[in-house]
């Protein structure tokens, strides 16, 4: 699946050490299916050559604007007629500067002003020192071209090549891809406040030991990434897994059922949309030993009583919230066998619009899986493919019941 297939994006950069990232970050464009025109300043060429970008992006590199090759002798106007999105990475202070003043002294802040502002955006991805992108003068600078109509994508927090550590760095290649596919993804969920929970959870037999489940976290972490594309404004609450946190994703980390209760009750009173992809354990022992539990050599296993966990979607489904039909609640339904038969029963017992199952032995811990979604009018299938394409799809479903509501 290419997510930037047909589009063409103008690569601009401006003078910086983060240039070496836009080599990274024209090969994943590509990737993702996008046509690429590179773009330099005379700066950028002091970090990388056009020679590297001309090979990466497969097209003669433009960096004056008295290029001949050009027939009319008019590369801005030729160059930003053709892009679907500008994209400036590494953008400069000194490059945030010239847009903020209009100024059109070279070429890529000459198309950038002569782009048609209506039909092609212009996104930021800054990089800079610390101070610089701290000073009153670039944040300045930033606001007027906010104001002006550009996206800035904000910046990075680490390490920076002058041996200091703070805000200003650019943004990792993957991350901006993440950030380009998300502004030309539709936003069918723009306003919603979407909660969902991911992953599985962890009971505790001792300090050492516990009962959970083979759950990955990777459906639930694909549908906030996809929500969050689609103009939501998501928070993640998480179980034990080890995945990195969407783009644009608030996240609350969780162990054992109990505090996933504990996390998601307070926030699903300000949530429109409530997804529940956890994998939550139905049981937990009663009472957790505080010591490790040893052998005692009889050979025989310690004896455990085990007490029922909270059913955190029915929590949510039944309170007031939902009642009222404000709160849209979507149930995850894991089953080894007879999936519609198991779906259909738990979203009536859940008391919920839409459940959605699959076969949990056939999914956990992949990174593709096939859906089946039950609700009042029966059900479809959403077939095998990649958990990303499905989050799309499942988010694009959400959005087409929202007006109509089943109980």
């Amino acid at each position: 699946m290419q997510e930037l297939a047909g589009k063409h994006i103008v690569l601009g950069l401006s003078g910086g050490v983060a240039c070496y990232k836009a080599a990274e970050l024209c090969r994943l464009l590509i990737r993702e299916g996008a046509t690429v025109q590179v773009v330099m300043t005379e700066a950028a060429g002091q970090f990388i050559t056009p020679v590297t970008m001309q090979a990466l992006s497969g097209r003669p590199v433009h960096g004056s604007q008295w290029d001949a090759r050009e027939a009319n002798n008019m590369p801005h106007i030729n160059l930003s007629r053709e892009a679907d999105a500008i994209l400036i990475a590494p953008c400069s202070a000194d490059f945030i500067a010239r847009l903020a003043q209009g100024r059109a002294d070279e070429l890529l802040s000459l198309l950038c002003l002569a782009r048609p502002q209506e039909q092609v955006p212009l996104l930021l991805a800054p990089a800079m020192n610390r101070q610089m992108w701290a000073h009153s003068a670039t944040q300045r600078n930033v606001a007027q071209v906010a104001q002006d109509g550009a996206v800035v994508l904000g910046v990075g927090h680490g390490d920076q090549a002058c041996g200091e550590t703070g805000d200003g760095r650019m943004l990792e290649p993957a991350e901006l891809l993440q950030e380009l596919i998300a502004f030309f993804t539709p936003k069918m969920l723009a306003g919603q406040k979407v909660l969902i929970t991911a992953g599985p959870t962890f009971e505790a037999i001792d300090p050492v030991r516990g009962i959970t489940n083979h759950s990955s976290g990777k459906m639930g972490f694909a549908i906030a990434r996809a929500a969050r594309e689609a103009g939501a404004e998501v928070t993640l609450v998480a179980g034990p897994v080890h995945l990195p946190t969407p783009r644009g994703v608030r996240r609350i980390d969780v162990k054992s059922a109990q505090n996933m209760l504990e996390a998601v009750v307070p926030q699903a009173q300000a949530a429109t949309i409530f997804i529940a992809t956890a994998a939550v354990a139905d049981w937990r022992p009663a009472m957790p030993s505080e010591q490790k539990i040893k052998k005692d050599g009889s050979g025989l296993p310690p004896v455990l009583n085990f007490v029922e966990n909270p059913d955190i979607l029915a929590t949510v489904a039944q309170s007031n919230h939902a009642l009222v039909g404000d709160l849209f609640c979507v149930g995850f339904a894991a089953e080894s066998h007879d999936l519609l038969q198991h779906a259909s029963a738990k979203r009536l017992r859940k008391g919920v619009p839409l459940l959605v199952g699959n076969i949990g032995p056939a999914t956990f811990g992949q990174d593709d899986n096939a859906l089946l979604l039950v609700d009042a009018d029966g059900h479809h299938e959403l077939p095998r493919a990649s958990k990303r394409l499905l989050a799309q799809q499942l988010v694009a479903e959400i959005a087409l019941r929202l007006p109509r509501q089943k109980a």
